[in-house]
């Protein structure tokens, strides 16, 4: 029982950090840099099938080969877009990635666009 108290009393004066002068580091207003990441232009690569095909077969497949995608709804339809990305030709070497990817998996009648990153809505 004796031994049991010590640790506890251990543990708690290591946890209580008496004697550190630790400060948190303070943050840096984001007003500035929050405009500017606004109006830049973001792009992303939009996956769809010719034929029909569930949204969730399609994500997937993408994430089993490392791409991250998201599903956003727009007009009642589901577009399923792997980005964004801040610049066309970022998104362009994503483009070529993806297509890559399908065409080695033998995946036919499913396409890839580069599209505009839909606003927050």
């Amino acid at each position: 029982m004796r031994k049991l108290a010590w640790v506890i009393a251990v543990l708690v004066l290591a946890g209580c950090g008496e004697g550190r002068d630790v400060q948190a580091p303070k943050p840096k207003p984001a007003a500035t840099s929050a405009p500017a990441a606004a109006a830049a232009p973001q792009w992303a690569v939009e996956v769809r099938g010719e034929t029909p095909q569930a949204v969730s077969d399609l994500t997937g497949w993408l994430i089993e080969h490392s791409f991250m995608s998201s599903v956003v709804r727009e007009n009642g339809k589901d577009r399923v877009l792997v980005g964004p990305f801040s610049s066309k030709a970022e998104a362009e070497a994503k483009q070529e990635q993806v297509t890559a990817a399908l065409v080695r998996a033998k995946k036919r009648n499913i396409e890839t666009l580069l599209v505009d990153y839909p606003a927050a809505q």
